[in-house]
């Protein structure tokens, strides 16, 4: 800013730059010194041929500067810090759940190697309390052997520890405004639990910066991508494009939704019989978007009915 100020008095500056692992804080800053700042898709910045060939950090500048100029940038929307924090805690959750998968198969893949059979009693399922009991009470051929699957055991316990208090935590700050108000009704749709409509609100945000549901479609990845050229048009399946929590969450919940609610029921069905099941629940899901797109919009319940 001391340049700016020393080579360019009063003059109004614009800047824009990728998104990143160093998150929104610059842009935040910028804001607060009077420069306007947007931040952008790295995907959506025009690029030259040579501009992909030969890239330094000085070229990225100057195409940046370039694409600024012409007004062929389109900012992302920049949630505020406190939203940025409860997606992160969130986040956190998810990302200790796929750690503990990545756990558990460590263990079983650790006693497949040695021929270690599991329990026999019925009681004892897979993961139970009865069935990390008997974990822990499994010694190996060799003291190292056995501290291998006690480290593996610990991690196991300290990750689902972590997990029940992120997992209090989140349902805690669903209690609280202002996701009390949304909370309440997006439980109401077959399929929705506390859980993901957390994850739904802190991803979203706010349901303003989507105009209609093919642009919440669109930002969830549940639109078709298509490669056309002239008179060929060629549809390639799902976009690649998406938001990575929210997709795969949706898709999961109407899993759910089918087998609740009578009107995507009979619809999950009629699509059955045109098409293979993980294609009719595509579609499945884009209807329960727009049931959550409705729920949010209008802030009321769900009332499921066939129609």
């Amino acid at each position: 800013m001391g340049y700016l100020q020393r080579h360019f008095p009063g003059a109004q500056v614009h800047c824009a730059y990728e998104a990143g692992y160093c998150g929104f804080w610059i842009h935040d800053q910028l804001k607060a010194l009077g420069v306007d700042c947007i931040v952008v898709n790295p995907a959506d910045v025009p690029t030259l041929h040579k501009e992909r060939t030969f890239k330094t950090n000085r070229i990225d500048a100057r195409k940046l500067a370039r694409a600024l100029r012409n007004g062929e940038l389109t900012p992302i929307y920049v949630p505020h810090r406190a939203a940025l924090e409860d997606r992160s805690l969130v986040r956190t959750r998810y990302s200790l759940v796929r750690k503990q998968t990545r756990c558990k198969n460590q263990i079983k893949g650790l006693l497949g190697f040695y021929g270690v059979p599991p329990p026999q009693e019925p009681s004892t399922v897979n993961w139970s309390k009865r069935f990390i009991g008997w974990l822990e009470q499994l010694t190996m051929q060799s003291p190292n052997g056995t501290l291998a699957l006690k480290a593996l055991i610990q991690e196991l316990k300290y990750l689902r520890q972590m997990i029940a208090e992120t997992t209090k935590q989140i349902r805690t700050l669903a209690d609280e405004p202002p996701y009390r108000s949304y909370t309440v009704f997006l439980i109401t749709i077959p399929g929705i639990s506390t859980l993901a409509a957390m994850i739904l609100l802190t991803e979203l945000v706010t349901l303003s910066r989507f105009r209609t549901l093919d642009q919440l479609s669109s930002y969830v990845g549940l639109v078709p991508g298509e490669y056309s050229s002239g008179e060929r048009q060629i549809t390639t399946g799902i976009s690649q494009r998406r938001n990575p929590f929210l997709r795969g969450l949706i898709i999961e919940c109407a899993w759910v939704a089918v087998r609740k609610d009578p009107a995507l029921v009979l619809a999950f069905n009629k699509l059955c019989t045109r098409m293979p099941k993980h294609q009719a629940i595509i579609r499945i899901a884009h209807k329960l978007l727009n049931r959550i797109r409705f729920v949010l919009k209008h802030q009321t319940s769900y009332v499921p009915a066939v129609v």
